[in-house]
């Protein structure tokens, strides 16, 4: 059973969506159960598994979808589900849709594949709401400080992986939110907590 509320971040490198994820978590947490969580990363399995992803050697495409999803099996199954079952708001930093966009858009494997496989490894689980944090793709790698196997991508690549962002964002606005990445840290926190916070009501949390 889920009775908590599960919101995801997504946005192409350099956005700020790990900062904002902390914003909001101590916005919230002396209100309810709040969890920051990430993928791939989160809990042993996850962190070994995001050295092999971000910090080792070129992967085969095919390699790396599995590893991503080894991970959000995982994490899913371990950290988010039992969670969402105490009634805690989970904030998670990328989740299923970036598998979409950065191997799917940015790799060009087969994205209805890369979705059924997605549902298989979170057992159907879909955020209640997901926040992509858009910023130029020019702008968001010129913020990266420390830069991992993914950042070191073409340009092409990461301006498929923004178009593939906003792509599946409006093809579902039911449950995506667009914030402007550019904008200052208060005022991207401001839209995204107004997002929660209709979400909260929806949900009568």
């Amino acid at each position: 059973m889920i009775s908590g509320l599960f919101v995801t971040f997504e946005g192409p490198e350099g956005a700020g969506k790990s900062t904002l994820v902390r914003s909001l978590a101590a916005r919230y947490e002396a209100e309810r159960e709040v969890l920051v969580t990430r993928e791939p990363g989160a809990g042993a399995f996850g962190a070994a598994v995001r050295r092999l992803l971000l910090e080792g050697e070129d992967l085969e495409p095919r390699a790396e979808l599995f590893l991503f999803l080894a991970d959000r099996a995982e994490h899913v199954s371990g950290i988010v589900r039992p969670a969402l079952a105490r009634g805690a708001l989970v904030l998670c930093d990328r989740h299923a849709d970036s598998t979409v966009v950065y191997q799917g858009y940015g790799r060009g494997l087969d994205r209805a594949q890369l979705r059924a496989w997605n549902a298989f490894a979170t057992q159907g689980l879909t955020p209640h709401l997901t926040i992509l944090v858009d910023v130029p793709t020019e702008v968001g790698l010129a913020r990266v400080t420390e830069s991992n196997r993914l950042d070191a991508e073409s340009l092409e690549f990461h301006r498929r992986v923004r178009q593939g962002f906003l792509t599946e964002a409006a093809a579902e606005p039911d449950r995506w939110v667009l914030v402007d990445g550019t904008q200052p840290l208060e005022a991207v926190l401001i839209e995204a907590a107004g997002a929660i916070e209709r979400l909260f009501a929806t949900a009568g949390a």
